[in-house]
């Protein structure tokens, strides 16, 4: 027998459906994701602690869930909640370990189908992410789900970080496999035998990151978000890398300090999260975007090269350029809205992007972003 389920946004707008996944009710952000592909990736990205998130594309659960496409340290997903026009509950697919619903109930994950998910995303396209809330408790009425959202704080001004980053430090050897999996994907440039040191601060980092870092032949020490410059200093490396995560900025203030007194004194690479935070480490201001970029189809274009990448994107933030005041060039722009998507710094081997490199939607247009990472710290010339 389906379980009736309801999502209350906060304008007071109601959708019914029904549930897949776990029961109860769970409270976030609702932002909607345009990929077409990816489900569990998205679902395992802590960049997406603290929000719902609703796919837009219509048949969702196709291909199962394995335990090699997983993007969470602890192999966790990170999401509060998620939304679906259509669940199909019979994968098909080799590699496929267990069902969709299977897994979000495993990990008490609430999630709701069968609603207008094109109505939902026009309404979020239109208006703005806002709170939400999912629940499959028929005790609670429309009414008092909406004043439960409605009372809520919402996300903004919360750090998230703390509740995603590792409790420790560890290693990430160079000789993990590139793709988690026995056959090598094609392209992937082989695992090179010099190293390079680096710390990378763990904001809520992806896999596939520290795999594509690893390809180009970092050993690389992952640290806690708070880990101070000093601490991370002591491990004398030859890089910091900053990652993704979730949330707004300016609520890592820890991080902020740190990344404030790393600067000038190792190269500096960021991604997302890892941006914003260095713009603001820089002095800068950082603003919400209406409803963020969420999504594996956002086409980038390198400002210093002319090429137009096709990228994967999850971030409602977004860094003033012109708050930096000719610190930095802006080196890449959203051809979508032209918000920044990347800047260098003018005189420091520093330099962020906005999206994600490393989730390969291209699915090769943007793995030069690490080459040029160690490129910069060599001194050498990377490969566009």
């Amino acid at each position: 027998m389906k379980t009736r389920a309801v999502l209350v946004l906060e304008n007071g707008l109601v959708f019914e459906g029904e549930s897949f996944g776990a029961e109860g009710q769970t409270i976030g952000e609702v932002v909607f994701n345009t990929s077409m592909a990816g489900y569990q990736e998205i679902l395992t990205d802590p960049s997406y602690k603290g929000q719902i998130v609703a796919m837009t594309y219509t048949q969702i659960g196709n291909y199962g869930v394995n335990h090699e496409d997983i993007e969470s340290a602890k192999g966790l997903p990170k999401v509060e909640g998620f939304i679906v026009k259509e669940y199909l509950n019979y994968p098909s697919n080799f590699r496929s370990e267990e069902s969709l619903g299977h897994y979000l109930k495993k990990h008490g994950i609430v999630g709701i189908q069968g609603i207008d998910t094109r109505a939902l995303t026009a309404c979020l396209r239109d208006n703005g992410s806002m709170m939400g809330v999912i629940s499959t408790d028929s005790r609670y009425t429309p009414q008092m789900l909406f004043d439960m959202v409605r009372g809520h704080c919402g996300i903004g001004g919360i750090d998230l970080v703390k509740e995603v980053t590792t409790e420790s430090s560890y290693q990430w050897p160079a000789e993990q496999k590139v793709w988690g999996y026995e056959e090598s994907a094609p392209n992937v440039r082989p695992i090179h035998h010099e190293k390079l040191k680096i710390v990378a601060y763990d904001f809520g980092i992806k896999l596939n990151i520290l795999r594509n870092l690893a390809s180009e032949g970092f050993d690389v020490t992952v640290v806690p978000a708070a880990t101070s410059s000093a601490e991370a200093l002591e491990i004398n490396p030859d890089g910091i890398f900053l990652s993704n995560g979730p949330g707004d900025p300016e609520a890592v203030s820890y991080a902020i300090e740190n990344v404030r007194q790393l600067i000038g004194k190792k190269p500096i690479f960021g991604i997302c999260l890892g941006h914003q935070i260095l713009g603001l480490a820089l002095n800068g201001r950082t603003y919400k975007l209406k409803f963020g970029h969420h999504g594996g189809n956002h086409p980038v274009k390198d400002l210093t090269t002319g090429k137009v990448e096709i990228t994967a994107q999850n971030h409602n933030y977004c860094v003033d350029i012109e708050s930096l005041k000719g610190q930095v060039v802006q080196t890449h722009a959203n051809l979508y809205d032209g918000t920044p998507e990347g800047m260098r710094h003018v005189e420091l081997p520093i330099f962020s992007v906005q999206y994600h490199p490393e989730a390969a939607p291209g699915p090769n247009d943007s793995n030069y972003l690490f080459r040029r990472f160690k490129a910069m710290i060599t001194g050498g010339r990377y490969e566009d």
